[in-house]
């Protein structure tokens, strides 16, 4: 059977389980001839459907074995301003794959990780967040990603904040967490629901006894 014919669409099914099998399938099998048939598939346009499923694929791949995907960072990069919000939102988590491997790759390509932010979903924003966190943790590029993180930090939506405040405390030094702990507390007045303020609380007490 060939890719085409194991994804979800062509099978007729609302549910994203056979994306997911094949995607494990192709990840344990290290199928390269697999990964190009499904960019292929989602550089082709014919189809909307088949574009998202094949796209889920690739991000799902990169999850459990990110060096099959890796070779197309470039060209994840491209599907950022697509008008397909599944294709941009999925090209990130792509890249936010390969960046755990590839981080050279992903720090040159930040510019446009960035572009895209500014007109992406919540999911494409809280991808390019992890990507900055992942490179904070690497000496060559942590001043970058922190200035970027910081950035995001600030102008995120509030409802998105508590979850980027905690996946960013591991990498947050003793120098830096003021600075932090002032972004944070900027925004309190943001925050709808209590459980929200509760969170960012926990991050600053957490932040508060740092000593990297």
């Amino acid at each position: 059977m060939s890719i085409l014919n194991k994804l979800a669409t062509s099978q007729n099914r609302n549910d994203e389980l056979p994306n997911i099998e094949l995607a494990i399938d192709i990840a344990n099998n290290k199928d390269k001839a697999a990964v190009k048939e499904l960019v292929a598939l989602v550089l082709s346009g014919k189809n909307r459907d088949i574009q998202n499923d094949s796209i889920k694929v690739l991000y799902e791949v990169g999850e459990r074995n990110p060096s099959l995907i890796s070779h197309y960072s470039n060209t994840f990069a491209g599907l950022l301003s697509s008008k397909n919000n599944r294709l941009q939102w999925g090209a990130m988590s792509a890249l936010n794959a390969i960046a755990s491997i590839e981080p050279d790759l992903i720090y040159y390509l930040l510019p446009e990780l960035e572009a895209a932010v500014a007109k992406g979903s919540v999911i494409t924003r809280d991808n390019y967040v992890y990507i900055l966190i992942r490179l904070a943790g690497i000496n060559n590029y942590r001043n970058k990603a922190i200035a970027l993180l910081k950035e995001q930090l600030i102008n995120c939506p509030a409802n998105q904040l508590p979850m980027y405040a905690e996946k960013s405390l591991p990498i947050i030094t003793s120098s830096e967490k003021d600075n932090f702990i002032q972004i944070l507390q900027s925004r309190w007045s943001e925050f709808e629901k209590a459980s929200k303020q509760v969170r960012v609380e926990k991050v600053i007490r957490k932040l508060q006894k740092t000593l990297i």
